[in-house]
């Protein structure tokens, strides 16, 4: 039986480029060599594919059966690379279009939690250049989190316990986008759980991040390697349920499909959780969650990777049903 022709799309043009480049790597080790042919794709730091194997052939055929994209953060995980795979109707792994732009916008994915009756901390937006911050010093009780709306990681993010803090934090953040949140801090615990599935979504036993700074930012996460999880979570059966729920939620509210990491804050004063994120593209290193929680729920790695091809491909054959033209 012919093997499957399995593009990596990997690399781009963000900051989470060298996360791509290892998260790629781990894919690329776990795939059945006698199942899958493997074509590397590389996107470099200044947006160059190399090789450009995405051209259609003469006739039409693009020498590619689906695609894997492994791009975090913006130019990969933000709708526009799939919305280039839907141009060329290659089938691809993941978020389809619209649920990777508005996974990505962390403004536009809590207000569809709440328009769904999901819980978000409260937050406020703001606009690069077009705020001062004496207004919004106050708004709510010190520490508050400042976030770049549009990126991964945990880059760009600060904690600020002070105004000054809070006018140092927003200038950072606003390198990164022009559009900036700021959250009401949560003392508590940091959970994760991954979701797999098209139209029936399922959720792996939750994860908890023990964050060695602060809170999980890009060093504990990728450098310094100090932070440690619990999988599964130690939580009681009604909780785990209950971040699961949650997940799934989360995943349906933005019309998320193949897989997506969803984020949780469990405040410590009333138990409550917060969905904080959701990561359409999650990693797959060596230390990420998304694939260490379906190993814990009975998913191992390379059942993992078959399984999100099949849901691609799958995908791909009932968007075909669908008609484009008169």
């Amino acid at each position: 039986m012919a093997r499957l022709r399995v593009a990596i799309l990997y690399g781009g043009r963000s900051s989470e480029h060298e996360v791509s480049l290892v998260s790629a790597e781990s894919i690329i080790a776990a795939m059945d060599p006698e199942r899958y042919e493997i074509r590397r794709i590389l996107i470099t730091r200044e947006g160059r594919w190399e090789p450009r194997a995405i051209s259609p052939e003469p006739g039409g055929n693009p020498g590619i059966d689906v695609v894997f994209p492994v791009l975090h953060g913006t130019f990969g995980e933000d709708g526009t690379v799939q919305g280039l795979l839907e141009l060329a109707d290659l089938p691809y792994v993941g978020a389809g279009v619209l649920a990777s732009s508005v996974a990505m916008d962390k403004d536009v994915m809590k207000r569809l939690m709440l328009e769904r009756g999901l819980p978000v901390v409260e937050y406020l937006v703001l606009t690069r250049g077009q705020y001062q911050v004496e207004n919004i010093c106050g708004r709510f009780p010190f520490p508050v989190f400042v976030k770049p709306a549009n990126l991964g990681s945990s880059v760009g993010i600060s904690k600020a316990k002070t105004c000054l803090e809070l006018t140092s934090a927003l200038t950072l953040a606003e390198q990164f986008d022009r559009k900036i949140l700021v959250e009401r801090g949560i003392t508590g615990r940091e959970f994760e759980c991954s979701v797999l599935g098209n139209d029936q979504a399922a959720a792996a036993v939750p994860c908890e991040i023990l964050p060695s700074r602060e809170f999980y930012d890009y060093e504990d996460k990728y450098i310094l390697g100090k932070a440690r999880t619990v999988v599964p979570a130690d939580l009681t059966p009604q909780q785990t349920a209950e971040v699961q729920r949650l997940a799934v939620a989360g995943y349906e509210a933005v019309n998320c499909e193949g897989m997506a990491r969803v984020d949780f804050l469990m405040e410590a004063a009333t138990g409550k959780f917060y969905i904080n994120e959701i990561n359409t593209i999650p990693g797959f290193t060596s230390i990420s969650m998304y694939p260490k929680m379906w190993e814990a729920s009975g998913l191992a790695y390379p059942k993992l990777i078959d399984r999100l091809i099949e849901l691609a491909l799958d995908r791909h054959r009932a968007r075909r049903a669908t008609r484009f033209s008169r």
